[in-house]
């Protein structure tokens, strides 16, 4: 079937003649002479206006077909002496696909909350404010990639089952093996206990000792019983590992790649911004560009400590040396002291994984965190250890069995270089460049507990 996509047809220089639209019915309105049908396809946030002249045979086939009915109409693009559009189209010929019963479509034109779409995200999509965070979420998705490319980073996809506890957090899904087994055992598939990945840092890490500069862009998971706005079961990590490279390299590469993709969205989707601005975050795309523009700022982790303690704020968590930061912790930095981006660094070896790398004083470890406003924690990452004696020893004072890590030990015995890291979540990135509050409406089909629809 060809056809043009209503985002190239809004943006088109000079009435091109007869063209085919194919979309879902947003609005229709019946007037005297006319009715006018708002078209949408999901290519842009603005839809066509499609002209249908009573009487005609255009407008025979539209018969009773109203929101929510998926259209083809062809006809010419002429300029429209309506305002707030450019073009429009004279219908001259309608084929209809499928109809949508007005007494039963959820979505007609009206403004609904974002917890009676969560229950019907098979339709959400329909809707101004989620077409527009999912077209941001593939343009977002893009120039993720396209930043790693330009720097010679390396595409690698690492394993969704596994053995290994990378985050030693014990929040990992249990994976009992082919449908349909009656018994159940743990393992019985792999001979071993399965999880789902909660990172793929380790498999990283091999693949950067012999490949330079690698990065993953792919699902994880975590069995985390959290029902906050932050968290979900399911999420995208964005990991990138490079051998011979210290924890500046990666403050370095983490803000570069934030700032790449703030870049991007505010040249690629400025319609779509421009809706959150307006309906879900006033003061987005200014805030945006400022992030962008400003070097972030950096601080140790025992500088943080002291900015918070002298603060004055009753937190809910109160501060004390030596506690991970809690979110709200993070946003007050990011938000009322920096006031832009802040990179926290040299944590508290005890707050932090076993591959971290231990600084001199064996106190703290290379690791840092990218905290920006209104999210809190994006970026997460470190140096990681690579002399053995030091990560065999950490290993086991942790508890753990060295065997289970023999092969990423092995990195350490053969050829060991300094290397670095990170993770930045996704839909964090999402919820920063879109200001929605809620991790649930920037994934299309968020799993969170006790929710496993579509």
């Amino acid at each position: 079937m060809q056809r043009t996509l209503i985002a190239e047809a809004l943006a088109a220089d000079n009435p091109c003649g007869d063209i085919t639209l194919c979309g879902w019915v947003r609005t229709r309105r019946d007037l005297a002479e006319c009715s006018f049908i708002e078209l949408n396809d999901g290519s842009s946030l603005s839809g066509m206006q499609c002209v249908v002249e009573h009487g005609s045979a255009a407008y025979a086939a539209l018969g009773a077909a109203n929101t929510g009915a998926a259209l083809q109409v062809r006809g010419a693009l002429v300029p429209s002496p309506g305002k707030g559009q450019r073009w429009e189209v004279q219908a001259g010929a309608i084929t209809i696909f499928g109809l949508a019963d007005p007494q039963i479509y959820p979505l007609q034109k009206k403004r609904h909350s974002d917890e009676f779409l969560r229950t019907i995200a098979h339709l959400r999509v329909r809707t101004n404010k989620y077409g527009a965070a999912f077209r941001l979420r593939s343009q977002a998705a893009r120039a993720v990639h396209d930043f790693f490319h330009e720097r010679r980073f390396v595409l690698v996809h690492t394993p969704v089952l596994t053995g290994a506890d990378c985050e030693g957090g014990g929040e990992m899904f249990s994976v009992t093996g082919p449908a349909g087994n009656e018994d159940g055992r743990r393992g019985e598939f792999f001979h071993r206990p399965c999880h789902l990945t909660v990172s793929g840092q380790l498999e990283a890490e091999a693949l950067a000792m012999g490949l330079g500069r690698v990065y993953t862009f792919g699902p994880a998971f975590r069995a985390e019983n959290s029902n906050t706005a932050r968290h979900a079961a399911e999420f995208w990590m964005i990991e990138p590992e490079m051998a011979f490279a210290d924890l500046r390299d990666i403050m370095e590469l983490g803000e570069g790649l934030i700032c790449h993709v703030i870049d991007h969205v505010l040249a690629c989707c400025r319609d779509d911004l421009r809706l959150f601005d307006a309906f879900v975050d006033k003061g987005l795309v200014e805030r945006l560009a400022g992030m962008a523009a400003k070097p972030f700022a950096r601080a140790s982790y025992a500088e943080a400590v002291r900015i918070l303690e002298d603060c004055g704020k009753n937190f809910v968590y109160p501060v004390v040396f030596g506690m991970d930061l809690q979110t709200e912790h993070e946003r007050y930095l990011a938000e009322e002291h920096f006031h832009r981006p802040v990179i926290v660094y040299d944590y508290p070896r005890e707050t932090k994984a076993f591959y971290m790398r231990a600084n001199d004083d064996n106190e703290t470890v290379a690791a840092m965190d990218i905290l920006v406003p209104r999210v809190g924690e994006l970026v997460g990452g470190s140096q990681r250890e690579e002399r053995l004696e030091r990560l065999t020893a950490r290993i086991a004072e942790l508890g753990r069995n060295p065997d289970d890590y023999w092969w990423y030990l092995d990195l350490r015995r053969f050829g060991s270089a300094p290397h670095a890291g990170f993770g930045l979540g996704f839909e964090r990135l999402l919820m920063l460049l879109t200001g929605i509050g809620n991790i649930r409406d920037v994934l299309p089909f968020p799993r969170t507990p006790g929710s496993l629809e579509f």
